[in-house]
């Protein structure tokens, strides 16, 4: 089973990979990390197919993606 993580202190909320997401498994949290960002969280983990665009497409490597 593929798991998605979202670390949220590197989160700052750029939602680029929520936009790379075909399968719409990431959405912005109502929550913000001690820098003051909204950062993503996971919202349908059971859609997830482990493509990687998501990880590959944010800027401060705050997605990890086990398979």
């Amino acid at each position: 089973m593929i798991k998605i993580e979202i670390l949220p202190e590197r989160c700052k909320g750029c939602e680029f990979c929520i936009s790379v997401c075909k399968r719409e498994v990431l959405e912005i949290g109502m929550h913000a990390n001690a820098k003051g960002y909204r950062y993503v969280e996971v919202k349908r983990q059971e859609n997830c197919i482990g493509c990687l665009m998501c990880a590959n497409m944010c800027p401060d490597a705050a997605i990890e993606i086990y398979k």
